[in-house]
């Protein structure tokens, strides 16, 4: 009998826990962790002794225990409200205190134990690379601020070392900063220019278990030949020769077996490492390390992914009119050479494999002196068609993404990141360009702010002068084209205006590509060659074809409009004429606003209810009259009892809503 009793005891306590958390996540209308909830019921289960003890002492209850059936139902609704209020305060209390993810749970802290252990051994093997050459003061952001060149090559020559050390992601990394002229002095770009992303290539044992896992069958019967040696091997991954049952020569580029790992690890110590960079040093929040690390990463995972880069591929291609010897795989520019971009083959392109097309060549900085300028020339028609045509462009076109083709045309490969425009922000770039050509400061300014979110409160003028100003300084001949990019960032930053990702793409392609070009033909007229480019296009849009084509565009876009306009205007003239033409204005049209507007009046209607419970409660409790329901308290006491819970369980429901919501806001 006693196991029976005890274990009716036990169901009782577990039904009433389980009615209590349901009660006080019902009444706070706010969805709570079920972990959270049951522990604040069972707490408020253990607290109901302590709690109400010296509440019915208060009251001073008969001893036995007689109540009239008012005062009876009274205690009731008093001991059931107490019940409720104390999870109902331990769940508002706990959402202003430790919002839920401030604490990590079981499973999470010890992933994040082993990954903090993990970037522990990382961080001291990155921290003893940067102090073996030189670079630990620093990354502590007291390193000497050097202004004489040798002291400047010295600094660059020990930051290409740590970061070649460092391995693949810093290895990229470095490539990446030797594009950017527009942000590193000259001695870093030139110094950086030499990392060299050759690495001992994966022995075979290790890169046939990728293939036939990811192509799902044996090598030999998915190539009719496979060359076992690499014919060149990175960090990433590594190009094997192979030919189709078909006969056609293809390049097979493999991921290193565990690379992606390693990435993940490194790309996580450099987010750390540029937000403590950027918040603790003056260079670093200059350079804004947290925005280039977070761009750095999201395309290093682009690049992991070999189907981003074959989608990437098919993209770039698909626009390009056919007429060379494959169509679809190259882009005749005029006056010059082809540009040929490798055709991948889809069906055997995976996560981890991609097959595409051979192209034949060399390096391009193999190229002789006096094809420097043509090749130039062909790669800035190419990509600047790309994007003002396109509206798919290959986003980092550094030397090492290019190759000069056995019969002198130019190779474009490596499409791991691209990116996409469009054809709103196409026209909006195109007139830009125009514009710049014609030095036109208002069509300047009204293109820009096409391109760009239109701020409310900027001032026009002032930006149209300062562009005018940009524009005579920077477009003349023998003109700075890194220094024009510096200052045009410089503008659009003074006065407020935030560069979309895909047109921040656009910028940081042809800053790369500056440097490309640089480097192909040293002394290379960017400005006056993007200014020729602009005079062909308008040409090219100025064709009788062209422009036929437009104006079918044009029209069959416009015709429906004019079909219906005769029938609408006559409606309204005859509404007019007897007096039924009138105006609708729908206020809180969307659903969502409606929505914020009722939760709002709830709010509000729900603060008014607590604060009004709460004065009654106040004012009835100070009234010594009404019937004698037990010695110690009045009815009109039981009642501001009863509306004191009210008004408490009423103010929790305002304040649940509002703790849940904060943490949102701040993020």
């Amino acid at each position: 009998m006693d196991v029976l009793a005890q274990l009716f005891i036990g169901l009782f306590a577990l039904l009433t826990i389980i009615l209590l958390a349901l009660a006080a996540q019902r009444l706070l209308g706010v969805r709570f962790g079920a972990v959270r909830t049951l522990v604040a019921a069972l707490a408020a289960f253990l607290l109901a002794q302590p709690v109400l003890g010296p509440l019915f002492t208060a009251l001073n209850l008969p001893a036995d225990g007689q109540l009239p059936d008012a005062g009876a139902l009274g205690v009731l609704l008093l001991a059931t409200m107490a019940m409720v209020l104390i999870p109902m305060v331990l769940l508002v209390l706990a959402e202003a205190l430790v919002p839920p993810g401030s604490v990590p749970g079981p499973l999470e802290l010890l992933r994040s134990v082993r990954g903090r252990v993990s970037r522990a051994r990382r961080y001291s093997q990155i921290t003893r690379i940067a102090i073996k050459h030189g670079l630990g003061p620093y990354l502590r952001g007291r390193g000497e601020r050097l202004e004489d060149r040798p002291g400047k090559v010295r600094l660059a020559r020990s930051l290409r070392q740590a970061l070649d050390e460092g391995g693949v992601t810093f290895v990229k990394l470095g490539q990446v900063l030797s594009t950017r002229r527009d942000l590193l002095p000259a001695e870093f770009v030139e110094e950086l220019g030499r990392l060299q992303d050759q690495v001992v290539p994966a022995p075979w044992a290790q890169i046939e278990p990728v293939l036939v896992a990811e192509l799902g069958a044996p090598v030999d019967e998915v190539f009719a030949a496979f060359d076992r040696t690499p014919l060149a091997a990175a960090s990433i991954g590594q190009v094997h020769a192979a030919r189709l049952p078909g006969g056609e020569d293809v390049v097979v580029k493999v991921r290193r077996p565990g690379i992606g790992r390693v990435v993940a690890k490194d790309l996580d110590i450099v987010r750390r490492l540029a937000a403590t960079l950027e918040s603790r040093t003056r260079w670093g929040r200059s350079l804004g390390l947290r925005d280039l690390a977070e761009g750095f990463a999201a395309a290093i995972r682009e690049e992991l992914d070999f189907r981003v880069e074959a989608a990437n591929m098919a993209a770039v291609t698909a626009p390009q009119p056919p007429g060379g010897a494959e169509s679809g795989t190259e882009s005749v520019t005029e006056g010059g050479p082809r540009v040929r971009y490798p055709a991948p083959m889809t069906a055997l392109c995976t996560e981890q494999v991609l097959v595409m097309r051979r192209l034949s060549g060399r390096p391009v900085t193999d190229a002789a002196p006096e094809d420097g300028p043509r090749l130039a020339r062909d790669l800035l028609d190419c990509l600047l068609r790309q994007i003002l045509v396109d509206g798919v462009f290959h986003a980092d076109p550094h030397p090492g993404n290019l190759m000069l083709l056995d019969d002198g045309a130019l190779g474009l490969l490596d499409f791991g990141s691209v990116g996409r425009l469009d054809a709103a922000v196409r026209s909006a770039l195109q007139r830009f360009l125009l514009a710049m050509d014609r030095q036109d400061p208002l069509g300047v300014t009204d293109a820009l702010l096409e391109v760009v979110p239109r701020p409310e409160d900027i001032d026009e003028a002032a930006l149209e002068r300062a562009l005018g100003q940009f524009m005579a300084r920077h477009l003349g001949p023998g003109m700075d084209s890194v220094q024009m990019f510096t200052d045009l960032f410089r503008i659009v930053t003074a006065y407020g205006l935030s560069v979309p990702p895909e047109v921040a793409a656009v910028f940081r392609a042809l800053a790369t590509l500056e440097g490309t070009l640089v480097r192909l033909s040293p002394g290379f007229d960017l400005i006056g060659e993007a200014r020729a480019f602009a005079g062909r296009h308008i040409a090219e849009r100025s064709e009788p074809a062209a422009v036929r084509e437009a104006l079918t565009q044009e029209l069959a876009a416009l015709l429906p409009m004019l079909r219906r306009l005769p029938r609408r205007v006559e409606r309204i003239a005859s509404a007019a004429e007897h007096g039924r033409l009138a105006f609708n204005v729908r206020l809180l049209a969307d659903e969502r606003d409606r929505r914020y507007v009722t939760g709002l009046l709830h709010q509000v209607l729900l603060t008014v209810l607590g604060a009004t419970s709460g004065v009654m409660a106040v004012m009835l409790l100070g009234n010594d009259g009404g019937p004698q329901l037990m010695p110690g308290a009045t009815l009109y006491h039981l009642i501001g009892y009863n509306l004191l819970g009210i008004s408490a369980i009423l103010t929790l429901r305002v304040l649940a809503p509002i703790f849940r919501r904060r943490p949102e806001s701040e993020e």
